[in-house]
């Protein structure tokens, strides 16, 4: 299964240094055991469409093996939590969508 999430940082997070700071944390997250393949980044500078948005700071997709992986994610996985305590007071928006 896929995990997409989408994040809208505050404005007083859009600095060079917390920049920094943020995406060190998506590394990190990026290397639990329980993820298959991930990979995060900014919007692509894509041609702007009606069915487009580019209004998010970061994304972030992350592939499981099983769904049994991915729930394991979100309720035990060290990785997860740390990200989510560091981060959680960042964003001013999330989104997630879930692939089966």
């Amino acid at each position: 299964m896929e995990h997409h999430v989408y994040f809208w940082l505050k404005d007083e997070h859009k600095n060079d240094e917390d920049i920094t700071e943020f995406e060190a944390g998506m590394v990190e997250l990026c290397e639990s055991e329980t993820i298959n393949r991930a990979k995060w980044g900014k919007p692509a500078a894509t041609e702007e469409r009606s069915v487009s948005d580019h209004s998010w700071d970061y994304g972030l997709s992350l592939r499981f093996k099983t769904l049994d992986d991915h729930n394991t994610y979100q309720s035990d996985d060290p990785h997860h939590q740390a990200f989510i305590d560091n981060f959680k007071d960042w964003w001013s928006e999330v989104l997630i969508m879930d692939l089966a």
